[in-house]
């Protein structure tokens, strides 16, 4: 694929990713061109229908987060860390945000989508697992509290709070999370200041 054509494909899936998670998969197909910044007929070309698109999504966040766990596995000595840094980009790439909107459109049966998540879900657990062996995570959170932890905090927050609000909010809330799964207390960590109720509110747009 040309470098140009390949660019073009990344900000499509990058476009319908964040268009699924704060719109559904119902939303116009244009509306994710647009925000590509790419004209409607470069996406069909790409991706016949809005199935095709959906599943192109699906399997892109999947590979990407595949390769952000052996990142942190390779390059991470502490395990608290190691875990801290999937999550965190996790958040980054919307995976549990667009994969429970995308749940249920997709072909069950697909090997290909099996694939994917069956590549990501063994580096997750191993993470879980080094830092339950490590002593550094609480042994009466799992992987699947984990898991449900993050995709609750992934999700937009209603209304009309900016997209950088949210996402520094979500990474912050993560942190807190961290925090609460530490095994043992560690020195608190720089982060914002606590955030008001008033404070909240005067945030939306």
């Amino acid at each position: 694929m040309r470098t140009d054509a390949r660019r073009n494909r990344e900000r499509v899936l990058t476009a319908a990713r964040d268009v699924f998670v704060e719109h559904g998969v119902t939303a116009p197909l244009d509306v994710v061109a647009k925000r590509a910044g790419v004209g409607i007929a470069t996406l069909y070309r790409r991706f016949p229908d809005r199935t095709a698109l959906m599943r192109a999504v699906a399997l892109d966040v999947l590979a990407r987060i595949a390769e952000e766990a052996r990142a942190a596995l390779t390059e991470e000595t502490d395990t608290f860390a190691c875990l801290a840094r999937y999550l965190h980009r996790s958040l980054d790439l919307r995976i549990a945000a667009v994969m429970p909107v995308l749940a249920g459109e997709l072909d069950e049966d697909d090997a290909e989508l099996r694939a994917a998540r069956d590549e990501v879900a063994p580096l997750f657990e191993s993470m879980v697992r080094a830092a339950h062996e490590a002593g550094t995570v609480r042994r009466d959170v799992g992987s699947g509290d984990i898991g449900l932890m993050v995709i609750r905090l992934a999700r937009p927050l209603p209304g009309s709070f900016p997209r950088e609000f949210d996402d520094a909010a979500a990474h912050r809330q993560l942190d807190l999370l961290l925090d609460g799964l530490r095994a043992v207390r560690a020195p608190a960590r720089k982060r914002s200041a606590a955030m008001s109720i008033d404070e909240l509110r005067d945030s939306r747009s």
